[in-house]
């Protein structure tokens, strides 16, 4: 029986009886009494995760290699490797109007805004005024490659986030002590994870230059007697043909440093802890 306490009140002391339980002592609840899996959803889980890990060690078995020797082999493609960069220029086809020579007794025309009388086509009530030799083509060599490129961009993303995927499902539970194998799965997540957004990149630049190079095309279509727009174009034109090639290097350069880090920690990353822990003593 528990023992009563004493309080002092006005002088007198009063004796004070201490509660028991009324339950008695309560036992502890299991940790994971309300999170119980359905069977069917832990199958399907179960099923997930094997096909995670076996389609990443296939990737780094065989994917990783042969897209890095595909790759490898595609730099020394011919069209990769232009050296007279005027072959990858395009002629714009955008007409020099004749000079209109102004005198004094002769009022010129308002050159505030230029207007090509008689090019105008109206659609539902839309005025569209249009080039007098039709459409602006892009530069056709740059878009080839590109279509070629954007995939391999797109391949390297999903595969990477595939890898790490894998990576993150053999991180083991939180632990004190006997963490350096945790640090190394770490640290290859990191690694996909920078490869992955790397890539990205690649894609917002390739966006940005479609964008920067019809900016300086509508340049030259509204001022077809500045040069220098149209220097600029072709100034373009040969940057990203050689961003482009960066990028396929830099693609199998990815490809070959993931593929050999995770090699070279394969161990650990499968198995980052031991079972049996060394003693210090």
């Amino acid at each position: 029986m528990t023992p009563p306490l004493a309080s002092r009140s006005g002088g007198h002391v009063r004796r004070v009886e201490r509660d028991s339980p009324r339950h008695g002592p309560q036992t502890p609840r299991p940790i994971l009494a309300s999170l119980k899996m359905d069977p069917e959803v832990k199958l399907k889980v179960d099923s997930f995760r094997d096909t995670i890990t076996g389609e990443a060690e296939d990737l780094l078995a065989n994917f990783f290699p042969k897209k890095l020797l595909e790759l490898d082999a595609f730099l020394k493609d011919p069209i990769l490797n232009i050296h007279d960069l005027t072959q990858i220029h395009s002629d714009m086809k955008v007409p020099v109007p004749d000079a209109i020579l102004l005198t004094a007794n002769r009022d010129g025309p308002n050159m505030k805004k230029r207007k090509l009388e008689g090019c105008e086509v109206t659609f539902q009530g839309t005025r569209v005024f249009v080039m007098p030799n039709g459409m602006l083509k892009s530069n056709q060599r740059l878009v080839d490659i590109i279509e070629k490129v954007k995939p391999e961009i797109r391949l390297l993303i999903e595969k990477c986030n595939t890898v790490k995927m894998w990576v993150q499902l053999q991180i083991p539970k939180i632990e004190d002590g006997n963490n350096f194998g945790v640090s190394i799965q770490e640290e290859a997540v990191a690694e996909l994870h920078s490869v992955a957004s790397e890539a990205t990149t690649y894609l917002d630049q390739i966006s940005a230059y479609y964008v920067a190079r019809a900016k300086l095309v509508s340049k030259v279509a509204k001022y077809p007697h500045v040069e220098d727009y149209r220097h600029t174009v072709t100034e373009m034109d040969e940057r990203e043909y050689t961003c482009l090639r960066l990028i396929i290097s830099d693609l199998r350069n990815q490809y070959a440093t993931v593929h050999d880090m995770i090699l070279k920690n394969i161990e650990k990353i499968k198995q980052p802890r031991s079972s049996n822990a060394e003693t210090l003593y």
